[in-house]
């Protein structure tokens, strides 16, 4: 599914957050938002999403208006999953997952054979067949994230919109989730726009890059032409090296913060 941004608008109350962002994410490709806290990345994805209504500028999908397709055919296309959620904690991984199902049944009737299929063979995607009939409370964090992934799968999405999706876990278990990210994206073809902090993680893993700051996107491309030491300075406000890793992948070693450099000039300034 190919997603077009045209001088999206977005905010709240009176405030605007997202001003005249313009961007295209290649179908079947992984796009990956950067910048620092409060620029917009997630209120972007919430309008993306239709989660929050745009103030300005459109949202497409595969050259059609968010906000005039069938809320029930959206609902199987496009899965969601924000930074915080939330589910009773005696709740199995499997009936966690088979929430995903909601979009393709019928009522509240129960799930009929395919919705099992599905659920058992997203289970099986994320490697959490073992799992299955264990309670949320019991998992690790990684596992946990694996089950709130797996149950967007189950809606077989086309359009996968992820918030920080590695974030409180450790560093393993943020490569297990952005290895599995890309592995469902290869194997499936699906379509995924996703928030991370980490730019290594985001180089690694990611078709485009797309720097956001202040509400304005200020780059899109790929790693190599994003992680550049003047962008990272004027992005993230931080001193860093770049270096090109045997396999060919750009990482970020920050050494040090801009602001205070940028504290000592005001305050010499006459």
């Amino acid at each position: 599914m190919r997603l077009e941004l045209q001088e999206l608008a977005a905010g709240y109350g009176k405030k605007i957050i997202l001003d005249g962002v313009s961007l295209e994410a290649p179908e079947g490709k992984i796009l990956t938002l950067l910048g620092p806290n409060g620029c917009g990345k997630s209120t972007l994805l919430k309008t993306i999403g239709r989660l929050l209504r745009p103030r300005g500028g459109a949202v497409l999908l595969d050259g059609k208006s968010i906000h005039q397709l069938d809320t029930a055919k959206l609902a199987r296309d496009l899965a969601i999953l924000p930074q915080l959620h939330h589910a009773p904690a005696d709740l199995s991984v499997r009936q966690l997952v088979s929430c995903g199902r909601f979009p393709h049944r019928k009522g509240f009737g129960p799930p009929g054979k395919h919705d099992t299929e599905v659920v058992d063979h997203v289970l099986e995607q994320t490697r959490l067949t073992g799992l299955a009939h264990r309670p949320l409370a019991t998992l690790s964090g990684g596992e946990r994230q694996r089950a709130w992934i797996a149950m967007t799968l189950a809606q077989e999405p086309n359009l996968l919109l992820l918030d920080e999706p590695t974030t409180f876990l450790d560093i393993c278990c943020q490569f297990e989730i952005i290895e599995l990210v890309r592995e469902l994206n290869r194997e499936l073809g699906i379509t995924v726009v996703m928030v991370l902090h980490d730019l290594n993680l985001a180089a690694r893993c990611s078709h485009l890059l797309a720097a956001i700051r202040d509400g304005k996107l200020r780059y899109a491309g790929s790693a190599e032409e994003i992680l550049r030491p003047e962008i990272l300075r004027e992005i993230f406000e931080i001193e860093a090296k770049v270096v090109t890793g045997a396999d060919g992948i750009p990482y970020c070693i920050p050494v040090g913060s801009c602001r205070r450099e940028e504290r000592e000039k005001e305050r010499e300034t006459p």
